[in-house]
């Protein structure tokens, strides 16, 4: 009867899809060894488009870069060579497109506060007309930028050369306003042939469009003055038209051809500040329903919130959390507790989530707590209090799903990420480094119990103290930000100011 129903039972008899061998494909801004890393130059932000075609990455320095496919272009190769392809296992490749400078740092006179160029998040709009559009945010101010190949225009010559003087053998140098430099402003009256009866025509320059192109970045738009603190969110609807921005206690809506105005559609300030208690961490847009979105908060909750209910969302659909374990409560608890990032499967059903120690998986249909768990770095809670003295506990790990929604992702410190298996079944646990050589964090994970919809499974641990290779870990070198490619096994994740990409 049920069709979903039926592949899912099929599926789960199959069993989970096999562990992936992960294999480096591309590094952008590889460092030598002792050099050093300039602060602006680190990568603070990176997504894929919706195709995968595309990817772009922004840093402290307030520059968009993008990057585009090349493996997936008709090269012209023979149909042999094609077929050959089919055998192997495709290598995605990317080639640098372009760059801009999309935020400059500001300065909040009212406030007396310095506003950072960095930038916090970008987020792929819909392409049109062979242009492509996205939008990047600093702390305060979002852009909306159209990139788009445009022809060269250049300017014809004029039939009048003053270069072609009979009374000099080499072109004299031009000054600015186009006079020569060491002659008088009146020397064509003096020292240029005119033919007798003087000049019949005289052809002004003309612009002429050549065939060579150039890529062009315009901001379209500017949303400013909407925030008093700080952006941490930008997120898409699935309409096309909309987005939304979000602070540490308010989520605004605004339409993509409006930037003078937005809707406060989730407010959580109480009247007396004292009495706050938490913040806003992260939102997102639900991939398929422009009326859904979640939002999630320090003290570890995520909140599912329909539009279509009030004008301003201040209750909830659903709120998802998990119960806490008696006897467990420390001065960290709240701490670790935050979740910095939420992202949706792209099916809608799952949420996927990041506290400090691990991933969790929830199901939208489900809020007694997640279905399923991964312990990150679980060997790191003996070590919360030196955590706390050198502020790492307060880092911000980003969080990805694959495009079927059968893994999941995120990283850890030492350029080391994480990935997991979220099908029934799975036991994938793979640890990885931000290198040529990925597998060489690889550690072997034993084999533990399947996901239920009743027990959460715990993932992921490893030995105490240390890495999988039992060296100390390096809390200076984190990999906080990396996307998965929307259909295929394909990662991008910063170290630095270094963009690594790996294919499994």
């Amino acid at each position: 009867m049920n069709g979903g129903d039926d592949a899912a039972s099929s599926a789960a008899a199959s069993g989970p899809p096999p562990s992936l061998e992960w294999r480096f494909s591309q590094v952008f801004g590889e460092r030598t060894a002792g050099e050093e890393v300039h602060e602006v130059d680190i990568i603070s932000a990176i997504e894929f488009d919706k195709s995968g075609d595309h990817l772009a990455t922004g840093d402290r320095g307030g520059r968009v870069v993008l990057f585009e496919r090349t493996d997936t272009k008709d090269n012209g190769g023979s149909r042999r060579d094609a077929e050959q392809m089919d055998y192997t296992v495709r290598h995605p490749e990317f080639r640098y497109k372009t760059e801009f400078q999309s935020h400059e740092p500001e300065f909040d006179y009212l406030k007396s506060l310095e506003i950072e160029e960095k930038i916090n998040k970008i987020r792929w709009c819909q392409p049109a007309n062979g242009a492509l559009f996205l939008l990047s945010t600093n702390d305060k101010t979002i852009k909306y930028w159209k990139v788009q190949e445009k022809k060269i225009k250049k300017i014809s010559e004029m039939n009048i050369d003053p270069s072609k003087d009979p009374g000099s053998s080499s072109p004299l140098p031009l000054i600015a306003n186009g006079v020569h430099a060491d002659k008088p402003q009146d020397y064509l009256s003096k020292d240029f042939p005119f033919p007798p009866g003087g000049i019949p025509s005289l052809r002004l320059p003309l612009v002429v469009t050549s065939q060579e192109t150039n890529l062009v970045a315009r901001c379209r738009r500017v949303y400013a003055h909407a925030h008093d603190y700080h952006i941490n969110s930008i997120s898409n609807s699935s309409d096309g038209e909309t987005f939304i921005s979000a602070d540490d206690l308010r989520v605004n809506l605004w339409n993509l051809e409006v930037s003078n105005q937005s809707f406060n559609i989730v407010d959580v300030k109480p009247t007396n500040m004292e009495d706050l208690t938490e913040v806003i961490t992260s939102a997102e847009f639900h991939p398929i329903h422009c009326n859904m979105l979640a939002y999630s908060s320090s003290k570890g909750s995520i909140r599912l919130i329909d539009m279509r209910q009030s004008a301003l969302c201040d209750s909830h659909t659903k709120l998802f959390e998990e119960p806490e374990a008696p006897g467990s409560r420390s001065f960290f608890t709240e701490i670790i507790a935050s979740i910095s990032d939420i992202k949706f499967s792209k099916n809608g059903r799952y949420i996927l989530s990041r506290d400090y120690m691990t991933l969790k998986l929830w199901d939208i249909n489900m809020d007694s707590g997640p279905v399923a768990s991964y312990q990150v770095h679980e060997h790191l809670r003996p070590r919360l209090c030196d955590l706390y003295e050198n502020d790492s506990i307060f880092d911000k790990f980003e969080c990805c799903l694959s495009g079927d929604g059968s893994r999941v992702a995120t990283g850890s410190y030492s350029n080391l990420f994480r990935v997991f298996g979220a099908s029934q079944g799975s036991t994938e646990a793979a640890t990885l480094e931000a290198s040529k050589n990925p597998m060489r964090r690889q550690i072997q994970t034993p084999a533990r119990s399947s996901r239920s919809m009743t027990s959460v499974v715990r993932r992921g641990s490893e030995s105490p103290g240390s890495d999988a290779n039992g060296n100390a870990h390096d809390f200076t070198t984190k990999l906080l930000h990396m996307a998965w490619h929307p259909t295929e096994n394909s990662i991008a994740c910063a170290a630095a100011n270094s963009l690594y990409m790996y294919y499994g």
